[in-house]
């Protein structure tokens, strides 16, 4: 009896054993990690004289990866081994433009001269036009006179209009104009000289902000040459008048004063934009839009073929949920993320068109619009568009090298660009050598990018498949249990 005993519970436990390497075989991903295991693939050309090389993804790759995270990039050398690579967004780029702005100089005069700082009793009358530009400048001080025994006393700039931009950009210094510096040409007929001013900037004529002492000097030698000290550098200001008194010297009227203007600006990221035609989506009136789930789109736009038409849409896509329809277990509905209108009117022989519209960074395999508008019967071009990240990669191993891709069950091997190219700088990295792309090439075991409800269809009928396979085994197994066991009892039977 003990041995009728323990053969099924032998049994039982490699039933049960098989069901677990059965559903461990269904949800384990391969193990091979070679070229051939990609679907797609780009030669890559370098010098080979640099250790780490970089390029920013182009668009067949976003096509056709099989991954969000770009999990089943690979590059390869000659002898099938994977190179050290990182994937990462370069920093963004301000672009500086220097420009030098000339000044108008109204010199003032009086009996008088005007202490440094304009603490004095000089009281100047200046006259501007209505865009705020100066048009002449009067001192009083005492009686009236004419310009005879009459000194220069100091001087009015007006440097024109200076783009100050909005807040936000004045917070960021982007699209801003900044005054950094003035420059000094060297008076007329004085070959030498020598003083120390005080500069006084104003945006209104009224208000005025003490900046700071410079010294200026020019010194010429028997040989024409001239040593000059002719600039006064400033922190960063914002301003369109300016004035300037001597607190050391013999005032002067300078040939030409100009400020140096440094203009700050944001660089807009390279973008790639895929267009996209409609097909019939699940429910009526839907345009559905395939994509490639790699894509980390971040804007889209809508190109309308109508002369005149205002298009407002509903962004989203299909999701799977249980279904509430007797007999049928799952459905598909649509899910917006984002609403919008967009437009195409020709108006005074000028055609106004809608611009993109920004949108959570998001992964989909199809992109569904449906028109919020019931008799709209227009048929759309879907444009996506996102910012391609760069690749970094470790030239090791033996070259040529190909950027292998298109492995849905790849796991990911990128790695922290601080072990890819440990040690370099932002700059460094922005001057890295880019890596030129060939032909692209497919492979034997690429598969065209299935939809969302094509895969997640997929996906059920393998479990489907594999539970009935594992029932179907688990009922030969308690047939076999039951035939054994029958014949155990009949050897006992015919024993007795």
């Amino acid at each position: 009896m003990t041995t009728m005993h323990q053969a099924p519970a032998k049994t039982a436990s490699a039933f049960l054993f098989l069901l677990c390497m059965a559903s461990s075989c269904a949800a384990s991903p391969p193990g091979s990690d070679t070229p051939a295991d990609y679907s797609h693939a780009l030669p890559l050309q370098v010098n080979g004289k640099q250790g780490v090389v970089a390029l920013r993804l182009p668009q067949s790759v976003y096509l056709h990866a099989r991954t969000a995270g770009l999990d089943d990039l690979r590059v390869f050398d000659a002898q099938g081994t994977a190179q050290p690579h990182a994937l990462h967004r370069p920093p963004e780029q301000r672009l500086e433009l220097r420009t030098w702005l000339a000044a108008r100089i109204f010199p003032v005069h009086s009996k008088t001269r005007m202490a440094a700082g304009g603490s004095s009793a000089i009281d100047i009358d200046i006259q501007t036009r209505s865009d705020g530009s100066v048009l002449s400048v009067q001192a009083h001080a005492g009686k009236a006179n004419d310009r005879g025994g009459t000194v220069l006393d100091s001087l009015i700039l007006d440097f024109g209009p200076v783009e100050k931009g909005n807040d936000k950009d004045k917070d960021n210094e982007t699209a801003t104009a900044h005054i950094e510096a003035l420059r000094f040409g060297a008076p007329k007929g004085r070959a030498n000289y020598n003083a120390q001013i005080w500069l006084e900037t104003s945006n209104d004529l009224r208000q005025w902000s003490a900046i700071g002492a410079a010294e200026l000097g020019w010194l010429s030698n028997d040989n024409a040459q001239m040593l000059a000290h002719d600039r006064l550098e400033l922190s960063t200001q914002i301003f369109r008048y300016a004035r300037l008194t001597w607190r050391r010297g013999e005032p002067v009227l300078f040939a030409d004063i100009q400020a140096e203007v440094v203009t700050r600006q944001r660089s807009e990221p390279f973008r790639e934009t895929l267009w996209l035609k409609p097909v019939s989506g699940q429910q009526a009136g839907d345009l559905l839009y395939k994509a490639s789930i790699a894509m980390p789109v971040e804007q889209i736009s809508v190109k309308l073929s109508e002369a005149n038409i205002v298009y407002p849409m509903a962004l989203g896509a299909y999701v799977e949920r249980p279904s509430r329809q007797v007999g049928k277990a799952t459905e598909w509905v649509f899910q917006p993320s984002a609403r919008a209108t967009f437009y195409q009117i020709t108006q005074n022989g000028e055609t106004r068109r809608s611009g993109p519209l920004t949108i959570r960074p998001g992964h989909q395999q199809e992109w569904v619009i449906r028109p919020l508008n019931a008799a709209a019967t227009a048929q759309p071009e879907l444009g996506l568009t996102w910012q391609p990240a760069t690749l970094v990669f470790l030239a090791g191993g033996t070259p040529p090298y190909r950027l292998h891709f298109g492995h849905p069950d790849a796991r990911p091997t990128s790695q922290p660009l601080s072990q890819v190219a440990p040690g370099f700088t932002a700059n460094e990295l922005g001057q890295l050598e880019s890596a030129q792309v060939g032909e692209l090439k497919s492979g034997n075991t690429g598969t065209a990018a299935e939809s969302a409800a094509a895969q997640a269809g997929r996906s059920a009928r393998n479990r489907t498949y594999v539970l009935w396979g594992v029932l179907l085994l688990g009922v030969l197994v308690l047939g076999g249990m039951a035939w054994r066991l029958v014949r155990q009892m009949n050897n006992s039977a015919s024993k007795r």
